[in-house]
């Protein structure tokens, strides 16, 4: 894979998103999400997404202009209508509504229905959490991921985000989707051309398999087991009851470009905490590592080291993705 100056991932990258008609208010919104998500060592939830988002543009289910329909159905719950804008603007904007509410009634809740795919979580929870605010990140997706004891997809990868300030320069932040994997990393795996590990997913037949194209037409494993399966069903009942979103095999739209997307997102922020938290992650990371390990992490610390790093020696992207975001940019310039 080459590597791409940042400075030049996001040129490049917010070029081919304004030739769309992004608006470059929102087009570097975008790209800031995609390229954290790289940055950190996620290439699943990174730019490998941003043809896309300018296909579903091209082909009229994602309007780039939009940041959604806001209706406060009480004190402290915002329902937005997405109005099929870009994930992330129609989030973000969400957000500063329910983060300036919670500054006043202590918690406030978004639920979002009719955006696009919003990304990786974390990206919103962490901001937030810089700036005060506890964040619980939810989010729904295709069914993706098989029940346990089942042999086909029926819910959704249905991440979570939780990201609490600790009194350190960096809240703590932890983000995980309910499957073994995201799809987005058995995509960037076929894009590769390299295999996945056996146990991660099921072939469209139902019979596990370490071929990544086979599984993207499968089913996802849920991760833990049974209590991961239990956690993925449950927030995607919660999920899908409180932002009004389509449900199981019915959800289309986050892997396609064709479809109007009809998932959900819902946002929980509260003001706090209060107490100062350093003292006991500190006797986390001062515990004696098990055979194999180097070190005790705190969730979200390797991703933040891995960006540190990729800031200064540039970020790798798959060459097929590099390739497409530069094709779409040079259109721009070749009709200007």
């Amino acid at each position: 894979m080459p590597v791409i100056a940042v400075t030049e991932a996001i040129a490049v990258s917010k070029v081919a998103l304004e030739a769309a008609n992004v608006p470059p208010d929102h087009a570097a919104t975008q790209v800031d999400l995609f390229l954290d998500a790289d940055l950190r060592g996620v290439p699943s939830h990174g730019l490998l997404r941003l043809p896309r988002v300018i296909e579903r543009i091209r082909n009229g289910v994602a309007d780039p202009r939009t940041s959604g329909e806001h209706d406060w159905r009480s004190d402290a719950f915002l329902a937005v209508n997405g109005r099929r804008g870009l994930g992330p603007v129609v989030a973000n904007a969400a957000l500063k509504s329910v983060a300036d509410k919670a500054g006043k009634t202590g918690i406030a809740v978004a639920a979002i229905g009719n955006s696009n795919h919003i990304g990786m979580l974390g990206w919103y929870a962490e901001r937030l959490a810089r700036e005060g605010l506890t964040t619980i990140a939810l989010s729904t997706s295709e069914a993706l991921v098989h029940p346990w004891g089942a042999r086909r997809a029926m819910i959704g990868t249905n991440p979570i985000a939780i990201a609490v300030p600790t009194g350190e320069n960096d809240p703590f932040m932890m983000d995980t989707a309910t499957g073994v994997v995201s799809m987005g990393e058995i995509h960037d795996h076929a894009n590769r051309g390299a295999p996945i590990p056996l146990g991660w997913a099921l072939d469209g037949d139902g019979n596990p398999t370490t071929d990544a194209a086979a599984a993207k037409s499968g089913a996802i494993a849920p991760f833990g087991g049974p209590k991961g399966y239990a956690l993925g069903l449950a927030l995607e009942l919660l999920v899908t009851s409180l932002a009004g979103a389509a449900i199981g095999r019915d959800v289309v739209g986050t892997l396609d470009s064709e479809k109007v997307c009809n998932k959900g997102d819902v946002f929980i922020v509260i003001d706090g905490p209060r107490h100062d938290l350093r003292d006991y992650l500190e006797q986390l990371r001062a515990l004696e590592p098990a055979e194999g390990f180097g070190a005790v992490l705190v969730p979200g610390e390797r991703g933040r080291a891995c960006k540190r790093q990729r800031l200064v020696d540039g970020v790798p992207i798959a060459d097929m993705v590099w390739d497409r975001i530069q094709e779409l940019a040079n259109e721009h310039h070749a009709a200007s």
